[in-house]
């Protein structure tokens, strides 16, 4: 059985980082790619960023040069390190190998101005 499960939200002011974490079990997550989302109110949900089982990646332009994804496959772990955040970075976060169908339970990161 495949579980995600996201860490590391918050509320923080505009300007600031968050590290998101996601810990996988159930797969084999060495040769997984995994994937953030996020979906704000009202919105549908989108890509945010995936790291590829080499370690290469993707990133939606509306996040190039602020957000980081990364893995540690010792410890079956994905990251999101988000920087330099704006109001409309505010979303529930969730953690999702894209060729699965597994999705984790969210991370709520509320970016205050």
């Amino acid at each position: 059985q495949v579980q995600l499960v996201e860490s590391g939200g918050g509320l923080v002011q505009a300007g600031g980082s968050v590290r998101l974490s996601c810990a996988a079990s159930g797969i084999i997550f060495r040769i997984t790619t995994m994937g953030w989302y996020r979906q704000a109110p009202g919105k549908q949900r989108e890509l945010v960023a995936t790291i590829a089982s080499g370690g290469s990646t993707t990133y939606a332009e509306s996040v190039k040069g602020r957000f980081t994804i990364s893995r540690d496959n010792a410890k079956n772990t994905a990251y999101l390190q988000m920087n330099s955040l704006k109001p409309e970075d505010t979303a529930v976060y969730y953690c999702h190998p894209p060729l699965l169908r597994a999705w984790g339970q969210g991370t709520q990161v509320t970016v205050s101005s």
